[in-house]
Parts: structure tokens; C-alpha cells; sequence
């Protein structure tokens, strides 16, 4: 054996030995090695990097032990050294105090692993209490190259930077770094803030205004999450918010201190880079942007909760226009003119015509589409209009050349301002040189922002393309008409065209892109395999891992299923489905969800049980999301009525939840736009539509709503689904076969049964 004492690359930049076989020594005292890097905690030796050759440097040193090329000795591959890190006596299990080594739980990082060695797609289901997060961040870390890991939830990402990574960097004793990364409306853009502290309009005279400035001077990261006592939907936090509409970029004067270009550098300096499938596809979608990406290159990504992946695509690959799209730009047009300088009286009159005409004839377009797709019409007549919250209409070639006429004005003001901001110059300011630029770049943002809203709109208008549907949405309480034109209290109208297909988009931007890329989730299969993913997301070779849940439903949970209830779309089910859910809670005593696939249903059922039962009953829209989960946990015995919010993406451990109700099975609403156009297109192709899409698709959306109540192994309650068509349907088989491995019950003696042992 040949010792010597060598210095080793970044990768591997702290102590540790060496084994492999000697390959070559370079001139530049480079050794070459077949090797792989173990570094050594306590008496526990693991496998850093596994690679056919590491080149050493002489920069730092380290004790390197060399095998003569004539002795044999096997290389550890990288899988090994990953199933290695979760033995009962390896790294994790000296680290952390509640660690057991499970079975699935080392399938999947050996499968992580092996994907990353060879590269490809894997797609791994991994049931709950698996430990699926370690199992692909252990191979990420010791892969040694930058992985990016993109999360469906907040509170999985949060998860993973705040908890998993500080315990791995613990645990493995190795030096990585990783960055969490948010969507730009999450930060604070400091060149907004200081126009602000200038006097531009009425937004300096807000509340909130001298709290935000002064944390400003203090944040390391801009990030409103700090600031805890901001509410979640102040009006205010849109006027200092980071956009990538309303970003200059290099030329911007506070671009070295830009809270988004400090974050974009962490991550590009970083091993793992946290993001949200949000932020993955509006960084996708822009980045023809020089300024809008902010995520780095990567050729490894992880993608959790990757069910969540389609829809999501759907909303950024598409196009939109709004009434909040179309206001924000007249809103910062008039911001720049009340700090511009702009030295000419008859220029900034100019400015002030063409944003009021702006607004003008955006109301009139968006008051004529309402029409051209009303909801409930009181009459024949232009009467009051009313629509459902959060109601999407189809569009049509049809139903938007009503709005032609509105349309061509509005499209005539964007020309005009986009012509004016084109043509005038801003005085320069002699106090301040160095940014004397900064309003020009400001203008000249805010032209390409009109035209790329016209650009929009005709596309959208002419609804050529049949890759697309096309549809209007209206968020927010009642639509109402008064005095000619739409009054909206915190809602809007958006016109959209969505992919109808987002395979080969995904495919085109991620996939290709990718050397590796891992797609999991506890509900990724159905009916037994990964096709309906793999057709939804155009994959095409890859990989596969099933992985059960770790969890004894036997012992753990009871499945209850009503022995009878009305048909689900008629009347009296609501009724029914009211006096179920009373009995359940009454012997559950309270601590539950109650999960409705509509508003309406829910609100029926909730005044029942309200009259019904003394436990605290929480309903959705009465609060924000994360208050009412906060008031769920700290109210014993209390119960939380929701809709599809709530089905997924939420965790509440131990005997707070000790039952998950849900009403229906979760189909998607063939009424809906984007649903409609899917099921056209399978039906136009010879496809099944009910079976390769609806029932795929709400068989994972009941699976996650289920998956609320057994997060742990000392949980134990009740599942029940008060839908008959589990039973009385030939598709039902489907949907009971995806259902946790919980004893099946029909009487509700068994649930009182059940909590009394």
C-alpha cells in the first residue's frame, strides 16, 4: 500500500480517506483515481462521492491511502453508499435521536440514487410514513452538484429548509449549502420602496408605509414572511413588491442591493436550491426575460408533490389579461409621472389622457365581456349580473366578438399609451447623476408592458389557436352593475387562454432540460401504475418505484362508509349528508375535517351542524387558510369545514384530528373550462374520457384528502366518505381499491367502538 498525503477538490473539502485504484498522476501533480471520497464521523465511514475519476489537488492537504493498481478492490458505487447512510448504525441514526430505518424508505434513496448515477426519469410513489423527503435529499447532498427540489406546498418547502437540511447537515457532517427561494411578490423591491419615501401618490401616505421602510434598513432577505404582524392581504405590500413586470434589471439603481438579486446569487452559489412548482413554471414561462428568471441552471431537479405539477403548468403557460393587470399599469404609469420630473406641463397632461383613457375603455371591454358571459341574468335586459365566487365561463370565437367593438378601443388605448411612453423624455435630475437614467428605463418598462398587454389581448380575442381554451374568470364576492360598469369588492374578471395539453410544454421545459429528474409523491399511481401521470406529463421512459405507506391502517384507522344515502346530485343529499356528519362528530367528540367538494354543500351542512353539536366549528373563507388552521389546533375538539384548499398540503399531527369526512367523490366539475377542453380533446381522439381522465384524476384528489389524518404512527381516527357511489357504481371499485388498508365499516357503533379502546 502507498500512503501519501495529498489535498482533495471542493467536492470533498473536508477530512477524509480515500480508497480506490490509482488511474494516473498528471503533471500538474493531478492525481486521477477510480475511487469514491469517504468521509468518517465518529466510527461510521460513508461514501461522499462516488465517481471513475476524482482529480486531487495539491491546494490543501489530506491522508490519502493508494491501492497499487496490482491489488484488487471494489469501488462502492453510489447507491451502496446512500443505502449505507440510513443503516441502523450509519450516520442518520447516530444524528438523530428518532430515527428507525425503514424499508421503503431506503428503496426509494437507492432508487434516487440510481437515477442520478445513469440519469433519466424516475417516478416514485411513496406512500405516507415513508420518509420520502430524506430519501431523495440524502443523494441529492452527497451527489455533490446542484440539485434543485421544487415542492408543491409552502409548508413542505418551509419543512425542508428550516428542519430537514439543518438535521442532514448535522448528520452527514458534510459542507453544502442551500437556498429557499420564493416568488418575487414575495419580496421587497427597494427602488418601489424609495419612490415611495419620495411622495409618489396616495401609497405614501399609508399605515403601513414607516413600518415597512424601517424593517427595510434591518432584513437581510426582504422577505414579507418576517414581518409577522403584516396581513396576509394588505392591499399596501403590492405597492413595494418585487415584479417582474416592474423590474429594470442591471440598469435599476439598487440592483447590487436587490433583495431578489441577493437571493438569485445564494442559489446560483448553492448545492440544493428549495423552490414551489409557482415559482418553477413562472420561471419557465419567462425566461426570454433577461430579468424575470431567477432560478439557476440545474441538470438535477426533484420534484415533490408532483401531482400537483399539471395544474399548475396549466396556469403559467398560458396567457391572461385582467382588471388588476390592466389597473397595476395604469396605477404605475401615474406613479412614474408623480416622481418622473417630467419637465413639459402639456407631456404630463398628455400621460394623465392616455392613462384615463386606458382606464375608460378597460372598464367599458371588461363590462361588455361580463355581459357576453353572464352567470345568472335577472332578465333580458342589462339588469344587475350576478356570478358565483371564483366562476370560470367558457369563451368562444362567438361570445367574444360581442366585446369587439369595446375590445378595439382598448386595444387603441394601449397603442396610444404605449406610443406616448415611447416618445417623451423625463427631465433629468442634476442631484442625483449616477441614477439619472432610472426614470427613462422606468418609461420605457412601462411602454413594453402595454403593448405586451395588447399583444395579449388580441391574441386572446381572435381565439384561433386550438391548443387553447379559452375562458372568463371572476374571483371575489358578487358581481354587481351599477351605473353601466362592473363594481368590484375585492374580486376581479380575467380573460385567459390555457393549454389544453401541458405534455409537451412540461416535457420541452423541464424534462429535456434535465440530465435527472425525480417526480414523487404519496399519490402519484393509479389503479396500480404510473400511466395517468406519464400521459398527463408526457413522460416517456422512466424509471418506476411503489412504495406502500409505513402506517398500520389495521390498527390505526376505520373506514366508514354509510350503508345509505341519497344520489349525491340531488336535493336531499345535502340533508343527509348533514345529519351523517352530526353523528360521526358527536361520537369523534369534534376534532375533525369536514371536507366538501362545494361551497354550497358546505355551507348547508355547516348550519346543521351548527345547530347540531357544541364543538367549535371553523368554516373556510371566515379567516385566512393559516389562521384557520392555527384556530383548529390550539381549539380542542374543534371542527374545520373546508373545500379543495384544504384537501391537500396541510398536516395536523396527533388526537386534534382524529377524523377526515368527505362529502363526494372529488370529480372535477365538467363544466369547468379547462376540464370541458380535456375531456373534448380525449373524446376527439377515440379516448374515454370518464375513465382515463375524470376518474384518474379525482382517485388522486380522494386519496389526498384521506391522507389528512394518518401523518404519524401514534395516530389513529376515522375516514369516512359519504358518497354511495363508492358502492353502487362499477367505477367505485377504483376508488376503494386507492383507499387506505383500513377495516371497512357500515354501522356508526363501530366509530364509537373504535375511540373507546
Amino acid at each position: 500500500m502507498l500512503k501519501t498525503t495529498l489535498g482533495i477538490t471542493r467536492a470533498a473539502a473536508h477530512t477524509s480517506t480515500l480508497f480506490g485504484r490509482l488511474s494516473s498522476i498528471s503533471r500538474d501533480n493531478t492525481v486521477c483515481f477510480n475511487a469514491a471520497v469517504v468521509s468518517r464521523r465518529g466510527d461510521s465511514p460513508f461514501t461522499v462521492i462516488p465517481s471513475a475519476r476524482v482529480p486531487i489537488s495539491l491546494r490543501s492537504r489530506l491522508d490519502l491511502t493508494v491501492a497499487p493498481p496490482t491489488e484488487s478492490r471494489a469501488t462502492p458505487n453510489f447507491a451502496d453508499v446512500v443505502q449505507s447512510v440510513f443503516a441502523s448504525d450509519g450516520p442518520l441514526a447516530n444524528a438523530m435521536p428518532d430515527f428507525e430505518p425503514r424499508a421503503g424508505q431506503v428503496e426509494m434513496a437507492v432508487a434516487v440514487a440510481r437515477v442520478f448515477e445513469e440519469g433519466g426519469v424516475l417516478l416514485a410513489e411513496a406512500g405516507t410514513g415513508t420518509g420520502k423527503t430524506l430519501a431523495y435529499l440524502v443523494p441529492a447532498i452527497l451527489s455533490r452538484e446542484r440539485v434543485l427540489i421544487s415542492t408543491g406546498t409552502k409548508n413542505l418547502q418551509e419543512q425542508i429548509f428550516f428542519k430537514d437540511i439543518p438535521a442532514l447537515r448535522d448528520a452527514l457532517d458534510v459542507p453544502f449549502t442551500a437556498t429557499y427561494m420564493k416568488g418575487r411578490a414575495n419580496y421587497l423591491c427597494l427602488h418601489r420602496l424609495d419612490q415611495l419615501s419620495e411622495g409618489a401618490g396616495p401609497a405614501m401616505h399609508d399605515v403601513f408605509l414607516p413600518i415597512i421602510r424601517e424593517w427595510s434598513t434591518r432584513t437581510e432577505t426582504g422577505d414579507r414572511a418576517e414581518l409577522e404582524d403584516l396581513p396576509e392581504d394588505v392591499a399596501f405590500w403590492s405597492e413595494v413588491s418585487a415584479t417582474a413586470e416592474t423590474c429594470l434589471g442591471t440598469e435599476c439603481p439598487r440592483y447590487d442591493d436587490c433583495f431578489v438579486t441577493r437571493m438569485r446569487q445564494r442559489a446560483a452559489a448553492s448545492d440544493v436550491v428549495i423552490v414551489n412548482h409557482h415559482l418553477l413554471c413562472a420561471d419557465a414561462a419567462v425566461r426570454q426575460n433577461a430579468f424575470g428568471e431567477v432560478i439557476p441552471a440545474c441538470s438535477r431537479a426533484i420534484l415533490d408533490e408532483a401531482h400537483q405539477l399539471e395544474d399548475v403548468a396549466t396556469q403559467y403557460f398560458g396567457y391572461s389579461i385582467s382588471t388588476y393587470r390592466l389597473e397595476e399599469l395604469a396605477h404605475d404609469v401615474e406613479r412614474l409621472v408623480a416622481v418622473g420630473g417630467f419637465e413639459d406641463a402639456n407631456v404630463r397632461a398628455e400621460i394623465e389622457r392616455a392613462v384615463e383613457r386606458l382606464r375608460d375603455h378597460a372598464k367599458s371591454f371588461f363590462t361588455e365581456l361580463a355581459f357576453a358571459h353572464r352567470g345568472e341574468d335577472s332578465g333580458k335586459g342589462r339588469g344587475p349580473v350576478r356570478f358565483k365566487n371564483d366562476e370560470r365561463m367558457r369563451a368562444s370565437v362567438e361570445s367574444l366578438g360581442q366585446t369587439r367593438e369595446a375590445a378595439a378601443h382598448l386595444t387603441g388605448a394601449l397603442d396610444v399609451l404605449q406610443a406616448t411612453l415611447a416618445l417623451v423624455r423625463l427631465k433629468p435630475d442634476p442631484t442625483n447623476e449616477e441614477n439619472a437614467g432610472d426614470g427613462d428605463e422606468q418609461r420605457e418598462a412601462l411602454a413594453r408592458r402595454a403593448g405586451e398587454i395588447r399583444d395579449d389581448l388580441r391574441f386572446m380575442l381572435r381565439a384561433g389557436d386550438d391548443q387553447y381554451v379559452y375562458f372568463v374568470e371572476f374571483r371575489g364576492r358578487a358581481l354587481r352593475h351599477a351605473q353601466g360598469a362592473p363594481s368590484l369588492s375585492r374580486g376581479g374578471i380575467f380573460l385567459r387562454a390555457s393549454p389544453i395539453d401541458v405534455s409537451a410544454i412540461v416535457r420541452e421545459v423541464l424534462f429535456d432540460r434535465m440530465r435527472t429528474t425525480v417526480l414523487t409523491s404519496a399519490t402519484l399511481a393509479v389503479d396500480g401504475t404510473f400511466e395517468y401521470i406519464r400521459a398527463r406529463l408526457g413522460i416517456r421512459g422512466a424509471a418506476e418505484v411503489r412504495l406502500p405507506s409505513e402506517f398500520d391502517f389495521a390498527r390505526q384507522a376505520l373506514l366508514y362508509l354509510p350503508p345509505r344515502m341519497p344520489d349525491p346530485r340531488s336535493d336531499a343529499f345535502a340533508l343527509a349528508a348533514g345529519r351523517e356528519v352530526i353523528e360521526i362528530l358527536k361520537r369523534t367528540r369534534g376534532r375533525a375535517f369536514v371536507l366538501f367538494t362545494s361551497y354550497a354543500t358546505m355551507r348547508a351542512v355547516q348550519a346543521l351542524a351548527e345547530m347540531a353539536v357544541d364543538y367549535p366549528i371553523f368554516a373556510q373563507g371566515a379567516a385566512p387558510r393559516s389562521q384557520l388552521l392555527n384556530q383548529f389546533r390550539a381549539t380542542p375538539h374543534s371542527v374545520l369545514f373546508a373545500t379543495s384548499s384544504f384537501w391537500q398540503g396541510v398536516d395536523v399531527v396527533g388526537e386534534a384530528l382524529s377524523c377526515v369526512i368527505v362529502d363526494k367523490l372529488p370529480f372535477a366539475s365538467p363544466g369547468d373550462p379547462v376540464t370541458a377542453a380535456r375531456i373534448e380533446a380525449i373524446r376527439a381522439r377515440g379516448g374515454d374520457p370518464f375513465a382515463e381522465y375524470q376518474v384518474p384524476l379525482a382517485i388522486l384528489a380522494l386519496q389526498q384528502g384521506l391522507g389528512r389524518l394518518i401523518r404519524h404512527r401514534r395516530d389513529r381516527g376515522v375516514l369516512a366518505v359519504l358518497d354511495p357511489r363508492l358502492r353502487t357504481k362499477g367505477y367505485g371499485r377504483r376508488f376503494v381499491a386507492s383507499l387506505p388498508p383500513a377495516p371497512v365499516v357500515h354501522d356508526l357503533s363501530h366509530i364509537a367502538a373504535f375511540f373507546s379502546d
